[in-house]
Parts: C-alpha cells; sequence; structure tokens
C-alpha cells in the first residue's frame, strides 16, 4: 500500500487559525434560549463550556446582589416553606454567607419572635440590650436563657437602657442559686466599660484584652448607652462571609409574608423586630393584590427591601418592576414537590424562565432569585450563568439539622419530612381537619375561612374544595447546613474556575458578550453525563 504523506500545519499558528473560524465554539446563551428554536429549557439540558484555567479556585469571588441595595458574600438563599426555614436555617444561612426567608405557615407573633432572634443573633454595638434591675430575680435570667439563649445582661438602676450601670449578671453568676434570689445579691459589680463615642475597632480591642464576656458603653454620667459582646466577636473570626448589615452589624433577616389585608398586620410586626427584607410569598406574582401590596410597602416602609414574585415572563415581572420591587423570584412548577406545571398547566421550564426575565430585569437594575429546581451545584452555577442573582433552595436544604421537624427512619433510612405549599398538608395546617358537609360537596363558607400561608400563596383562601400543587414526602438527613453550605460555596468556585472567570460578575458579563459558551444536551449526552456502566 503506497505510504500516504498528510500536510500539517505549524503548531505554532494554533492560535491563529482558531481565529479564522466564523464563530465561536459552541452557542451563546442567546442562540440556546431562544425557544422557538428549541423550546423550554431546564437545568439538565445544557452544559457550559470549559475556558482557560490561570488562577486558583480559592480566587473566585462569589459575591452578588440579591436585591437593589442587598449584597451577599454567597449566592445562597433557603425557601419559606415550613419544612426548610425557621429561625436556625435562617441564622446558620446568614453566618455562612447566605440569607434565609422564614416562612409564614405560622402565626404573626410567631414569625416575629423568629425575625428577632436573628437580628439578636450577632450584633456590633447592641443598641437594645435586654435589660433588668437589681430587684429582678434569678429565674428571670433563666427565663430569658430559655427564649433567647443568653444571659449575659446588664443591671441598671432603673432595669431599662439608660438607667446607670450598677452590675453585670452572667451565666456563672445564677449557676447554683435559688431561682428567687435577687439579682442584688448574685450580680458582679466589679466591671471594665468603655465610653460613649469608641469605635467598633477600639471596642473590640478592649473586649479582647479584658477577657470579659460583655462590654458595656457607658456615657460620662455612668448610664447604659449600647453593649458588645466577646461571643460575636468569635462569630466574626468563625464565619467571615456572614451576612451583615454594615451599619449594625446584625445579620440579616428575611420573611415572607402573603398579599391580603392581614399581612400588612403581620408586616407591621416583623418591621419591629428588625426585619431587613421581605418577600411576597405568591405562586404567581402578577396579580393586583401583589401590585397594590409593593406599592404600600415601598411607601410605608420605604428602606424596607421587597422581594416580590413568582413571575416567569417579561410581562409578569414588568408590572412589578413598575410597581417598586426590589428583586423578583423566578420559578412556577419547577420545584421537587410543586405540580403546578401539571396540574394547572401553567408555568414555564426554569432555565428558560431564569434567562428571560433576568434579561429583562437586568436593564432597571433589579436582580432576580431562581427559585426552585436547584438540585445540584452544577443547577446553581447553571441559574447564575443565565442571569439569577441568587438561587432559592428547598429541597436541597431540606432534611439537614437546622431544617423543622424531627427526624424518623423510614424504609431503613434517617428522614425528615419535606412538603410543598402547595400540598394538601400545608393548607390543612391550622384548619378543623375534617370540612363540613351538605350533600354531596362540601359547603363553601367564607365567614369560616382561615388565614394560611399556603392557600393565600395560591389564591384559594375561599375554596370549598382544595386543589393540590404541591406533595408531601421526606427527605434523606444532610447532617448540619453549617457542613453541607461551605460544600456548595466550594463546588461553585470550582465550577467558575473550570469556566475561566473569577466571580459571578464575570460570569455573567462573559455569557451577555457570548465569550461563555453553551452546549445543548440530547437525552443520550445526559445519560453520558451522569453514572452510568457500574455494576453496583
Amino acid at each position: 500500500m503506497p505510504e500516504q504523506h498528510t500536510e500539517f500545519l505549524d503548531p505554532s499558528t494554533a492560535l491563529d487559525v482558531l481565529k479564522s473560524y466564523p464563530r465561536k465554539d459552541g452557542l451563546s446563551a442567546a442562540d440556546l434560549m431562544d425557544s422557538r428554536v428549541h423550546g423550554g429549557l431546564t437545568y439538565n439540558d445544557f452544559l457550559l463550556l470549559p475556558g482557560k484555567i490561570d488562577f486558583p479556585a480559592s480566587d473566585v469571588v462569589t459575591e452578588t446582589r440579591i436585591t437593589r441595595n442587598v449584597s451577599l458574600k454567597t449566592p445562597f438563599m433557603s425557601s419559606p416553606m415550613d419544612t426548610v426555614t425557621e429561625a436556625p436555617m435562617a441564622i446558620a444561612l446568614a453566618l455562612l454567607g447566605g440569607v434565609g426567608v422564614i416562612h409564614h405557615n405560622q402565626s404573626p407573633e410567631a414569625q416575629a419572635a423568629m425575625v428577632r432572634a436573628v437580628k439578636r443573633h450577632e450584633n456590633g454595638f447592641i443598641t437594645d440590650p435586654v435589660v433588668l434591675s437589681p430587684s429582678h430575680l434569678v429565674e428571670d435570667v433563666l427565663d430569658i436563657k430559655a427564649r433567647l439563649g443568653f444571659c449575659g445582661i446588664p443591671i441598671t438602676d432603673t432595669g431599662s437602657l439608660g438607667g446607670r450601670l450598677v452590675g453585670i449578671v452572667t451565666a456563672r453568676d445564677i449557676q447554683f442559686r435559688d431561682p428567687q434570689t435577687p439579682l442584688r445579691d448574685v450580680m458582679t459589680i466589679s466591671l471594665v466599660t468603655a465610653p460613649l463615642g469608641i469605635t467598633l475597632l477600639e471596642a473590640n480591642d478592649i473586649l479582647r484584652d479584658s477577657k470579659k464576656g460583655k462590654l458595656p458603653i457607658v456615657d460620662s454620667q455612668g448610664n447604659l448607652i449600647s453593649l458588645l459582646a466577646r461571643s460575636d466577636l468569635l462569630k466574626n473570626q468563625s464565619y467571615p462571609l456572614a451576612s451583615k448589615k454594615a451599619d449594625s452589624k446584625q445579620l440579616y433577616a428575611a420573611a415572607a409574608v402573603g398579599t391580603r389585608p392581614a399581612d400588612r398586620e403581620r408586616l407591621a410586626l416583623l418591621v419591629g423586630a428588625g426585619l431587613d427584607i421581605v418577600v411576597l410569598d405568591s405562586s404567581q406574582g402578577n396579580s393586583v393584590f401583589q401590585i397594590d401590596m409593593v406599592r404600600w410597602i415601598k411607601t410605608t416602609y420605604p428602606s424596607l427591601e421587597v422581594i416580590a414574585g413568582n413571575v416567569v415572563t417579561r410581562e409578569q415581572a414588568a408590572s412589578l418592576i413598575a410597581a417598586g420591587a426590589d428583586a423578583l423570584r423566578v420559578g412556577m412548577g419547577s420545584g421537587s414537590i410543586c405540580i403546578t406545571q401539571e396540574v394547572m398547566a401553567v408555568g414555564r421550564p426554569q432555565a428558560t424562565a431564569v434567562y428571560a426575565v433576568a434579561e429583562f430585569a437586568s436593564k432597571f437594575g433589579v436582580p432576580i432569585i431562581a427559585d426552585g429546581g436547584i438540585g445540584n451545584v452544577g443547577h446553581i452555577v447553571k441559574a447564575l450563568a443565565l442571569g439569577a442573582g441568587a438561587v432559592m433552595m428547598g429541597g436541597l436544604l431540606a432534611g439537614t439539622e437546622e431544617a423543622p421537624g424531627e427526624y424518623f427512619y423510614h424504609e431503613g433510612k434517617r428522614v425528615k419530612a419535606y412538603r410543598g405549599m402547595g400540598s394538601l398538608e400545608a393548607m390543612e395546617q391550622g384548619t378543623a381537619k375534617k370540612a363540613a358537609v351538605r350533600g354531596k360537596y362540601p359547603s363553601s363558607n367564607k365567614d369560616k375561612t382561615v388565614e394560611n400561608a399556603a392557600t393565600s400563596r395560591y389564591f384559594s383562601e375561599s375554596s370549598a374544595v382544595k386543589v393540590a400543587q404541591g406533595v408531601s414526602g421526606d427527605v434523606q438527613d444532610k447532617g448540619s447546613v453549617k457542613a453541607f453550605l461551605p460544600y456548595l460555596y466550594i463546588g461553585v468556585q470550582h465550577s467558575l474556575q473550570d469556566i475561566g472567570v473569577k466571580s459571578i460578575a464575570a460570569l455573567q458579563k462573559e455569557v451577555r458578550t457570548g465569550n461563555v459558551r453553551f452546549e445543548l444536551r440530547t437525552a443520550s449526552a445526559q445519560v453520558e453525563g451522569g453514572v452510568h456502566g457500574l455494576n453496583s
């Protein structure tokens, strides 16, 4: 057989030859997300193509905006579901750089107490500390310990802030003491204090050097003005990414409310407890109820950040942006326990929804939050690449120690309950177990309607028959979110390193300019990309 000679190009010209191609490898985001060509896409329907690595993953910055005025160090939020987010989850996420949104399928007072717990967990100068008088009893301190989780309490002559500081009570002062003992008999009176006007940095130095647990700040007459806690110094060291307000150094607190008249009273309690961000919780955000609510909140509480939604189209987004929303939640029927798309025939595949709404909202400086469909690190990165400022997770965080509920065993696995807010179980919370029946069908009695977050979210408070848009189940134990979230964080860093960008902002810029490329996945490609070919 005659020998064939093939002429090859000079390897040193490879980069020049690459430039001769009419377009870059892969698809731009605009081409990928053209629904007239590809239909609606989910996160599993595409991949990002790799870029060039010239930096370590630890250099990747994940800071991002979740509203017009709030930035986080990580793009993680937890969903306002009653099996996902209460105070423990909200505190843990805030310490780790995200934000947890406290659900409202509970009484306004209970929800406000959770907001208050988040705000009190970490502080700079504590300007509203719990204060007692010498005549209070040890049992009062024990009660505060049980309710709020701390017992280092300043004592003033009046028992209130602004009174003359006369002592402080700590955990050791009340150990082995009769609960009826007056605090004047147990309080520490040898105090280290700092003068009014001292900077936070200077106060931290005094607290560190004094080896005390609390540092009272007093004016020239010895009256208590504020307080600084050693535990907050330790938290600053342990949680450098913590989501905190710049002025108060308190953790960001977010909570959900509905759009009914009673929710205005609920919101007043939450704002009084220190709420920073309110999420208007509705499966379909483009309603006159929500538009009116956004306008009312921005007029009544102008400094409160409002996240509106949910939306999946530009038209929905436009109504809420015009009303004054500071951010939008995007998603309808994409959650693992949500069946809205199947039952109601309404919704949109999540990746397409995120891209369409983010592209539109970015023109007005309004961030969007990808809510639903997040099952792994890859889904998080895809949502960010399509323009999301953050992802909101439900099922991914359910089953962690900080999620509400008790563990139990199911088929040999340790699990926690997880349910959609559109499930019948969530809709029935706080109502009688059985509806009164007259004749063949349940009777509709609007006077007996019970306020319930699940029913108001799906506009079904007065419906005689509830139509489920979610399901209930259980999820396997994932351990503590304080171990799980760092895994997600490092995973995002490594993913952005593979793409060749050093930050979320850079990722989204490169996507817009067409430098970060995508590839559509066939069904076979999805099988290839998953675990396959193993015997066991």
